[in-house]
């Protein structure tokens, strides 16, 4: 299982200092959500904190827009220094449009599901798709609980990309409590804030999510 801490819930007053800390406790990816206030009810941050944060660490940047209009900000985050950008299947850019323009840019890219949109919409992009996303939460904050409801949608997807090297993602409420749980129906990639960057000893949280 590869680990891709939220900075979502990192010490905003000391986000170079918690980069650093979370690479150096054996993160994979670091987990980027940029929030609008308009397609998820929260304001995060943007493409000057992105590219601020790029050369303070060496762990993969991979963004999750919750944004109303992806599309027209591909370049911008690209040009910021993601490594991954992952849409939502929700918003208003044309799905096919938004992951050629991620391709184009050099960058892999990722379809995402809010919980109550069904698998189905995510089949016409699963070839195209480096990586699909599946919400256990409601797109927002952080430190929500964990819908265990979301793992048939999870199984299905993983029996669906079997053999073709995607990443299936999930985010929201994962912990060491439920990380076997995820791993059993097929993820591959955990993104984790509070369990992590809350964490006593991050490192350890991080060491049993690798053995998943």
């Amino acid at each position: 299982m590869l680990v891709s801490p939220s900075l979502l819930s990192a010490d905003f007053s000391q986000l170079e200092n918690e980069c650093k800390r979370i690479e150096r406790c054996g993160a994979d990816w670091l987990h980027l959500d940029v929030i609008d206030g308009v397609f998820a009810p929260n304001i995060t941050f943007g493409v000057p904190v992105v590219k601020a944060l790029r050369d303070k660490t060496k762990l993969v940047f991979d963004l999750h827009l919750m944004i109303r209009e992806p599309l027209r900000y591909i370049e911008a985050f690209a040009g910021a220094g993601a490594d991954f950008i992952t849409f939502h299947l929700e918003s208003e850019s044309d799905p096919q449009a938004t992951i050629e323009k991620i391709h184009a840019c050099g960058l892999k890219a990722g379809v995402a599901l809010k919980p109550k949109t069904p698998l189905e919409a995510a089949l016409p992009y699963l070839d195209m798709a480096d990586m699909i996303l599946v919400m256990t939460v409601e797109p927002g904050f952080s430190g929500q609980s964990f819908m265990a409801d979301m793992m048939p949608k999870l199984k299905a997807l993983s029996e669906l990309c079997a053999g073709k090297g995607k990443y299936i993602q999930v985010d929201g409420g994962i912990g060491k409590d439920n990380i076997a749980l995820v791993a059993e129906n097929g993820a591959n990639v955990a993104v984790s804030g509070n369990s992590v960057f809350c964490a006593e000893n991050p490192q350890e949280v991080i060491r049993h999510f690798h053995r998943y």
